[in-house]
C-alpha cells in the first residue's frame, strides 16, 4: 500500500506558477493495477517520480509498506560513462539480486544487441527506455511504476512489453500512466484521475476513463473546486 498524505508541488514556467500536485491525498491499495489519467502537464510523470523518491514534493508525505520500483522508462539513474551491462551489474548489486541472471535477462529482453556492451550516454531516447524497462522487470518489486514505456519500440517488442508486464503485474501492484485508452482497460484494476493538481480514485476503471474523456472535451468533473 502507497499513502499520499497532503502533498503538494508546484512548478514555474518562465515565472508562472503551476500547481501539479494541490494537497493531494491518495490512497493506492497493495495488489492493485492503478491507472492514472489526465492531460499532458497534469501531473502523472511527476506524481510517478515523487511516489519513486528521484523528485521531492514541496510538502506532504508518501508511505509505503512495500518495495517500489523506478519509473519505468525514467533512465536519470544510469551513469552514462558505463555500459548497459555494467549499469545492470550495478542495478543487481543495490537491489541485492543475482548479477548474471539479471544482466542475461536485460540483454535478452531488451533486444540492444552490441549496444548492451557501450556506454549508455551513447544510447538514444527508446535504447534506454529498453534497457529501463528490463532492469525494472527483471527485479520483483511490490509495485511497479510504468510511464508510457510500452509504446517504445516495434510492434513485436511492445507485444512482448505488454505481455511481460501483465505478468508481473499479476502478482504485484502497479501504477499505470498511458494515453492508450484500450491498454489501461487491459492492464488497470481502478483509476485516478488527476486535473488542475487534483485527484479523484475510481473504483472502476470504465468510469475513470470515461471522466477523463469527457474532462479532455472540457466537460468538469463536479469533485473539481470551480
Amino acid at each position: 500500500m502507497i499513502q499520499i498524505r497532503n502533498l503538494w508541488k508546484t512548478y514555474y514556467v518562465k515565472g508562472t506558477p503551476k500547481v501539479v500536485a494541490n494537497g493531494l491525498n491518495l490512497t493506492f491499495p497493495s495488489g492493485l493495477s492503478v491507472g492514472l489519467f489526465g492531460r499532458n502537464g497534469a501531473g502523472k510523470s511527476t506524481l510517478l517520480r515523487m511516489i519513486a523518491g528521484v523528485e521531492d514534493p514541496d510538502k506532504g508525505s508518501i508511505a509505503s509498506d512495500g518495495t517500489i520500483s523506478w519509473p519505468v522508462g525514467f533512465s536519470g539513474s544510469f551513469h552514462g560513462e558505463l555500459t548497459g551491462a555494467q549499469n545492470a551489474r550495478f542495478v543487481a548489486r543495490v537491489y541485492g539480486v543475482d548479477t548474471d541472471e539479471l544482466i542475461a535477462f536485460v540483454e535478452d529482453f531488451a533486444e540492444l544487441g552490441a549496444h548492451f556492451h557501450a556506454p549508455f550516454r551513447t544510447y538514444s531516447s527508446g535504447m534506454r527506455s529498453r534497457l529501463a524497462f528490463g532492469l525494472s522487470m527483471g527485479i520483483q518489486f511490490d509495485t511497479y511504476l510504468v510511464d508510457e514505456v510500452t509504446s517504445v519500440g516495434d510492434a513485436a517488442f511492445r507485444a512482448r512489453s505488454t505481455e511481460l508486464l501483465k505478468q508481473r503485474i499479476g502478482n504485484s501492484a502497479a501504477i499505470i500512466v498511458s494515453h492508450s485508452m484500450p491498454l489501461m482497460k487491459q492492464l488497470c484494476d481502478v483509476g485516478i484521475v488527476m486535473i488542475n493538481g487534483h485527484a479523484k480514485y475510481y473504483q472502476d476503471i470504465d468510469k475513470a476513463i470515461d471522466v477523463h474523456e469527457a474532462a479532455m472535451k472540457g466537460n468538469v468533473p463536479d469533485w473539481l473546486p470551480r
